[in-house]
């Protein structure tokens, strides 16, 4: 039997994907870059269980962080993971600080506890 591979997908939550609205808000380099760091991470993981923390980081309870360094600004796009090998993004935003905001972090706890809460219906 063949093992699964990672992959990735954004969340929805009330309505909106959330990690959309960051691409968006980014002009189209920007977005490909990091949609480029997603393959990269997903290329990484199904190599490596644990890719260079330049690439990702775990931040606490299940949430982990991509690292995209953007012309005079790092994006980070918060994601977990479910059912073994499914990476679930959750938002995104601009890094204006050394450290992840807990607001950031309490939001992807957020929608990752609003998704599995959902996913039986």
């Amino acid at each position: 039997m063949e093992e699964q591979s990672y992959s990735y997908d954004f969340a929805e939550y009330n309505g909106k994907i959330e990690m959309n609205i960051h691409l968006d808000s980014l002009n189209n380099n920007e977005s490909a870059k990091i949609k480029a760091y997603m393959e990269k991470l997903v290329e990484r993981l199904n190599i490596v269980p644990y890719p260079s923390t330049k690439l990702s980081k775990y931040l606490r309870d299940g949430i982990f962080e991509l690292r995209v360094p953007l012309k005079n600004k790092i994006s980070r796009c918060l994601y977990f993971f479910v059912k073994g090998k499914l990476i679930i993004f959750t938002h995104g935003f601009i890094k204006t600080t050394d450290k992840t905001p807990n607001s950031e972090i309490d939001k992807a706890i957020k929608i990752r506890d609003y998704l599995r809460r959902n996913e039986n219906e």
